[in-house]
Order: C-alpha cells, then sequence, then structure tokens
C-alpha cells in the first residue's frame, strides 16, 4: 500500500540525508519509477523532499538527515499527514495504521493535534455510485484545508434539480467514492452531504467551524451510505468464480461482494450487489464464462442479452 511506503521513503531519508530513486527502489523492492514518483509525492504534498541533479545528487530532507520529525513545520505536519491519511484509513493493514501513529508521536505536541485532524479529514469508499468519476474537482484542496482548520465554509452550490443557492457550512470531512468526491458537513438543517463537482465556488471564512464531540468521519460516512442504498434499494446475485478472481471482483462490487470459502476445485460461491439487475449484468459481462451466474433470472436474462448484441455486433 502506498502509505506505509512512504512513511518508509521518509524515515529512509532521514536515516541516510540523502537518497536516490534506485536506493528507494532497492529498499523497497520496487521500480524505480514507483520509487521516483514517491519522492514526488512527497515533494508535490509540501514535505521539504528537494531532489538534487548531477554526480552525487539524489533526494534530500532539508536539514539533512534527523531521527525524529521535530523538523517539520505545521503546513509540512500537515501535508504529510493530509497525503497519508486516506490510505491509512480504518479498513488498511494494521501496520499502515501503526506506521501512521508512530509518526504522530514523533511530531512535535504543538502539531499533533493538526497532524491528526489532517490524517481523519479524507475517507476512501471504493464502491462506486454510477459511473466513476477521474477528474479531482479543483476545491477539493481548499475544502479539505477549511476542514483541518475548522473554518466555516460560504458554498455556491448547484443541486441536481435545484437553482444554485448559498449555504454556510462547518465542514467535517471529504469522502473520495471511487474517484466522486463528495463533502460531509453540519449546516442548519443538520448534518449534510454535497458533491463537490456540484460546488460551483467557496470561500473560507473566519469564522469557527463546530463539530460534534466524538464526531469520526468514518461512521458518519457509513450513515450516508446506508440511507442512500435504502431508498435506492438494492438486487443481489449469486455466482460461481475462481478463488483468485475475488480480488478483482471486490475491486469493481466493493463493499457488497461476499466471497464463500473455496471448494476442492478452488473455486467459491460469491454473492455480488448493484441497485438493478442490469448493473450487475454489465459489470460481470466482461468475465465472459470465467463466471456463472446462479441467480436470480433477471440478472441472467440481461447476461444474455447483452452476449446476444455483442454476438451480433461483432460477428
Amino acid at each position: 500500500m502506498r502509505a506505509d511506503r512512504l512513511v518508509a521513503v521518509l524515515l529512509l531519508m532521514q536515516a541516510r540525508g540523502r537518497v536516490t530513486a534506485a536506493e528507494v527502489a532497492t529498499e523497497l523492492e520496487v521500480s524505480v519509477a514507483t520509487a521516483r514518483r514517491d519522492l514526488e509525492a512527497l515533494s508535490t504534498a509540501g514535505i521539504p523532499v528537494y531532489p538534487q541533479p548531477g554526480r552525487g545528487g539524489g533526494w534530500s530532507l532539508l536539514g539533512g538527515a534527523r531521527t525524529d520529525l521535530t523538523g517539520l513545520s505545521a503546513p509540512e505536519a500537515r501535508a504529510l499527514f493530509a497525503l497519508l491519511g486516506p490510505a491509512a484509513s480504518p479498513g488498511s493493514a494494521p501496520e499502515v495504521r501503526s506506521a501512521l501513529r508512530k509518526l504522530t508521536r514523533a511530531l512535535p505536541a504543538v502539531f499533533r493535534e493538526e497532524a491528526a485532524a489532517a490524517a481523519g479529514s479524507v475517507v476512501v469508499d471504493a464502491a462506486a455510485w454510477g459511473a466513476r468519476d477521474d477528474d479531482r474537482p479543483p476545491l477539493v484542496e481548499l475544502l479539505q484545508g477549511a476542514v483541518v482548520a475548522r473554518r466555516r465554509v460560504r458554498l455556491h452550490y448547484a443541486g441536481r434539480t435545484r437553482e444554485p443557492t448559498e449555504r454556510l457550512v462547518d465542514p467535517w470531512g471529504l469522502v473520495d467514492k471511487d474517484g466522486r468526491w463528495y463533502l460531509v458537513a453540519g449546516t442548519d438543517a443538520g448534518q449534510r452531504t454535497f458533491r463537490v463537482d456540484r460546488v460551483l465556488d467557496a470561500e473560507v471564512t473566519g469564522l469557527a467551524a463546530a463539530r460534534p464531540e466524538g464526531f469520526a468521519l468514518e461512521r458518519a460516512w457509513e450513515r450516508v451510505v446506508d440511507e442512500v442504498e435504502a431508498r435506492r434499494g438494492r438486487l443481489t446475485a449469486t455466482l460461481v468464480a475462481d478463488a483468485r478472481s475475488v480480488p478483482v471482483l471486490r475491486a469493481q462490487f466493493g463493499r457488497h461482494c461476499d466471497a464463500g470459502p473455496p471448494g476442492p476445485d478452488g473455486r467459491c460461491e460469491v454473492r455480488v450487489g448493484a441497485p438493478t439487475a442490469l448493473d450487475v449484468a454489465r459489470t460481470l459481462a466482461g468475465w465472459g464464462a470465467a463466471v456463472a451466474v446462479l441467480g436470480p433470472p433477471e440478472v441472467r436474462a440481461e447476461l444474455a442479452r447483452i452476449g446476444a448484441e455483442l454476438a451480433s455486433a461483432h460477428r
């Protein structure tokens, strides 16, 4: 996972003072291209990591080798934890969360609260609602800064069917749901969720934002998902697939994929869910004969229809 690599890269640089992408690649057992992207990601996020060209060059941590993170400024610490936080969410590997906790303890006490706020400001949810959106809205960084600083935001928001309105909200966190971004915020009417791509403009005010005591973005988002999916309804299909295919199916269906133990033939029964039979069929059509759908009949019918259309179009 990228979060633990970024932590490892930073600690490696603190130990050695200067490293090359090739050295990082060898140490972490990744490609040189991956190592270079990780180094660039740290630099882009505002961490004091700089390339030095020429013979004897490489990547250096400003200030030379250090044994802790006390050399980071508040903005640098916030940038680091905002970068690592989403990948170290509750669903990630224990080692990643442990590394983030150790990093937090290594910070000066005055920075810890802000760094922890940055790490908890974004949740990543891999299960999509509709089409994936790969374009990161330009307002994400501004809104995340408001979440961490706990400042109220004035939004000009265009709802799906309404005229644009102005809202003054308390930003509580951001969610990346398979490429589509949402802002979870407090309003005069209670908690609300805003699609960031529908925010026409946003202004961070000097007003302090209120946040419920004990608020956890992950739990708040779980409730949002449960409410939305209860309204949308959900169809569950049962299929049989090779156990090696299960990780890919989980990536496609997110939390709506539940696999049983593999049998003697290496295949297992899998239950997947989506709003409609057509949604399930469209996702499974690319698997061809690699999966066998046992039911319900409407999913099998949609698959047969899609197969006939493909055969006719490409005969």
